[in-house]
């Protein structure tokens, strides 16, 4: 059975490096601004990593949820707290949103499956 996070993380990896190989001063741009947008500030950075995951499930975007619950997931997110926060991405997104939450649950199993 092959691993979905470990496909999902060297799939990003292996694209990233073309996108930012490709030496574009806006896209390097963009990519630095989300690197920094994410780090502790007034906000922790767990904390943004948590609106992350919602703005992305309002927004359906299956590659930024898997992104944000495997960060969430290495911040020492727990099941409880991420359930809160389907919960609170349901309420803003709508039902539409419930295929989404599916395949979070079935990506939050397998990280927590993950090696240590």
């Amino acid at each position: 059975m092959s691993n979905q996070v470990d496909e999902f993380n060297e799939y990003r990896e292996k694209m990233n490096e073309k996108i930012l190989g490709a030496d574009n001063l806006v896209l390097k741009r963009l990519f630095n601004l989300d690197t920094n947008t994410y780090e502790d500030g007034a906000l922790s950075a767990q904390t943004k990593e948590m609106l992350g995951l919602v703005a992305s499930m309002v927004l359906r975007c299956d590659d930024c949820i898997k992104y944000h619950l495997g960060k969430c997931h290495a911040m020492g997110v727990t099941t409880a707290q991420m359930f809160e926060i389907f919960s609170v991405a349901n309420i803003v997104g709508g039902t539409i949103v419930i295929p989404h939450t599916r395949r979070a649950v079935e990506y939050w199993e397998a990280l927590q499956q993950q090696p240590e």
